[in-house]
């Protein structure tokens, strides 16, 4: 979504994410104090606010990174690079990283892909 669109809308704020002490974060079975809740009301709401905030922070990711991908393709920069070795940095193939090198053009002019 462009920045000018994204402006122009209001987002949907889903919950936020709350910080996890190291201690809660060691242990495998917690995980946002989740399991610790007994009504399962409770439980599916705070899990269905979750998994929207992951949802919202994971396409505001791909977003940032499909636009460092086309900044680091632009052929104006010096160093540059190719789309293999974007896709080499990204752990992408280089189909996907052409992809996202012209998503992220897309982005930065502000258009709507």
């Amino acid at each position: 979504m462009a920045q000018a669109e994204r402006n122009g809308q209001q987002r949907l704020r889903p919950a936020p994410l709350l910080f996890e002490p190291s201690e809660a974060a060691a242990d495998p079975e917690h995980f946002f104090d989740l399991e610790s809740m007994d009504d399962p009301r409770e439980l599916l709401s705070r899990s269905t606010e979750l998994a929207l905030a992951f949802r919202a922070a994971t396409d505001r990711a791909v977003e940032f990174q499909a636009i460092a991908a086309a900044q680091l393709a632009d052929p104006r920069r010096f160093d540059r690079l190719t789309t293999a070795d974007i896709a080499e940095r990204a752990q992408w193939t280089e189909d996907y990283a052409k992809k996202m090198v012209e998503f992220g053009r897309t982005l930065l002019n502000g258009t709507t892909p």
